[in-house]
């Protein structure tokens, strides 16, 4: 029973993923065609991106991969167990308490009769929220122990609601001030970073007498963000590129164009990591994947150990300012600053993060001795032929997307398309029936993780914009603040702490609504603030305490977090002087908007 349900979960994912990525296909052919679209259609992807959210985060919690901080590793192995109990207690119970809220949501769409469109009733899309929220619950009840007394105690949780329903003096602000300790003291315990949200924002709106239901009500919000069915979109043309063997083509390719450099083998690491970073947006899943592929090229061509895992750790996340970053993405939905402009915003930056990995490489080269691969025109030829497919698939993106021919969404289907031609069809490393589900189900996992912070953490954006925290801070900052150039250091500073304590995604929804306003009040173009935002977050992917590049290196090479961090000091070094080029040279940001008049 529970295995078919499991099948069940995986099969309506794989089939809302797919459903996002055809219908604006579809879009595209009838309006070039026929002129005329599909009703609806739009509407019905952007609900479908709901779906994905709840559904993909019921498949992590299922795998353990809800985003959490990783402050279980700096503890006593002693007590790891018991922190993952309580954290995993809390996050049952405020799981619970979501479902509750979403189930008074859905009532109250099911009575009121609204139609999406096509017939189709607007409660069954959001039916999606309370079951998946349960699910989670009994997920980080099931999953907080290997023993059954474990298991017991983290269930306890599931009371929660209803704790506070019949206990008297738990209603109200008398649970706020508690209830938001206790939280913060979960989540360093391992709670899921969308239940301290979650959390926070129940307990701010119950404080206040709004009701819960304000929680998913702001959470279905995510359906009036035109270009977010673009970030699963993306995500999963990476995921399919990495299913096949594209990385070893274009492993062939850069080493034939670049591999006679001192320090080529350096280099080809940075190039392909950069290259599949980008598609992913996930520096995790290009350590994991390539990590082992080219740490034994690296230690063949007679780099360090240290050198080869620093650069392949700090590597992993050398892309993330690159078009179609996901991160890039995610920062235009939630800043509302248009998409492209930060897409053709973040290039030079991001070329410039690469080339500056790449030149430290060549330097260690250098220095090492390390060995060349001699330049053949010949092979180059071929390599670059073998791997044509797959060099192509960048350049599909851009003009399908500044070409005028598709939309954000619709280039992102356009990719998955493209992908999943060339690896099933063309190169036929991919098998349509055995890995493309499979595909489709890691792609909603690592997608759900992300998207439900972002649906839960409307709720707390939109109470803390009530509450005029933003102008408030706004206030501070130009009381102790004069000088633009001031402001850009202590936001860089400001950056970097966050960075050192949460992932990329969670800073994005969580401080992006903070600063945005306070840095349009000293005169930062919005574009230039997003890549300034997300260059420091790219350096917090290698600073200790929670940088995760340094846990998942440490994890892929067996080695302590500590002694990795220290391989990637000299990068982390660099990357630090390109984030204050980027901070402090706008033009690298703005010169390519203004060339193309946007």
């Amino acid at each position: 029973m529970i295995a078919r349900l499991r099948r069940v979960e995986t099969g309506l994912s794989v089939l809302a993923l797919a459903l996002m990525a055809v219908l604006p296909i579809l879009e595209i052919v009838l309006r070039r065609t026929v002129r005329v679209g599909i009703p609806g259609s739009i509407l019905i992807v952007q609900h479908l991106t709901l779906v994905i959210a709840f559904l993909g985060a019921a498949l992590a919690a299922r795998e353990g991969k809800l985003l959490a901080l990783s402050t279980g590793s700096f503890v006593p192995e002693r007590w790891r167990d018991r922190l993952r109990i309580a954290g995993h207690a809390a996050g049952a119970g405020v799981s619970a308490w979501l479902t509750l809220a979403a189930v008074q949501f859905v009532r109250s769409e099911k009575e009121a009769g609204r139609i999406l469109t096509l017939g189709l009733p607007l409660w069954v899309f959001l039916a999606v929220m309370p079951v998946c929220f349960a699910a989670i619950a009994l997920r980080l009840a099931w999953t907080a122990s290997a023993h059954t007394r474990g298991r017991a105690l983290a269930a306890a949780g599931l009371a929660l609601p209803a704790l506070i329903a019949v206990l008297p003096g738990l209603e109200g602000r008398a649970l706020l001030a508690p209830g938001l300790v206790v939280l913060a003291l979960a989540t360093l315990a391992g709670l899921p970073i969308f239940a301290a949200l979650g959390g926070a924002a129940l307990l701010l709106f119950q404080a206040d007498g709004a009701p819960v239901a304000s929680v998913p009500i702001d959470a279905y919000s995510l359906t009036s963000m035109p270009i977010l069915p673009a970030v699963p979109l993306f995500t999963l043309s990476g995921y399919v590129l990495g299913a096949g063997r594209a990385s070893d083509r274009l492993l062939r390719v850069f080493t034939a164009l670049v591999g006679w450099l001192p320090g080529g083998a350096a280099v080809v690491t940075t190039l392909v990591f950069a290259f599949f970073t980008s598609f992913t947006g996930a520096s995790g899943v290009t350590i994991l994947t390539l990590g082992g592929l080219m740490l034994p090229v690296l230690l063949q061509s007679r780099y360090s150990e240290g050198f080869s895992i620093g650069l392949v750790t700090v590597s992993g996340s050398i892309g993330l300012l690159l078009p179609p970053s996901l991160p890039v993405i995610l920062y235009a939905v939630n800043a509302r600053v248009p998409a492209d402009q930060l897409l053709i915003g973040g290039i030079v930056p991001g070329i410039v993060f690469v080339l500056l990995v790449a030149l430290w490489g060549v330097r260690e080269g250098r220095r090492s001795g390390a060995e060349r691969t001699p330049f053949r025109a010949d092979e180059a030829r071929r390599a670059v032929w073998a791997a044509k497919w797959d060099l192509l698939l960048p350049v599909v993106v851009l003009v399908a997307l500044f070409g005028g021919f598709a939309t954000m969404v619709e280039a992102a289907a356009l990719t998955v398309l493209y992908a999943a031609f060339v690896q099933c069809v063309v190169e036929r490393d991919v098998s349509p029936t055995r890995d493309l589900p499979r595909v489709f189900g890691e792609c909603a996992s690592l997608v759900g993780g992300f998207l439900v912070i972002l649906a839960v953490a409307q709720g707390l954006t939109n109470y803390l914009s009530y509450a005029e925290v933003p102008t408030r801070a706004l206030a501070f900052v130009q009381a102790h603040v004069e000088s633009p150039l001031v402001f850009l250091l202590v936001l860089n500073v400001f950056l970097l702490i966050v960075g050192a304590l949460m992932d990329i995604y969670s800073a994005i929804f969580v401080v992006v609504p903070l600063i945005v306003p306070i840095a349009a009040a000293y005169g930062i173009h919005p574009v230039h603030l997003g890549i300034v935002f997300l260059a420091n977050l790219e350096l917090g992917y290698l600073t200790p305490p929670m940088g995760e590049n340094l846990f998942l290196s440490a994890y892929r090479f067996d080695k302590p977090v500590m002694r990795v961090f220290r391989y990637s000091l000299p990068f982390y070094v660099v990357i630090a002087i390109g984030v204050l080029v980027i901070t402090y040279v706008p033009a690298l940001t703005l010169a390519p908007l203004r060339l193309l008049g946007r």
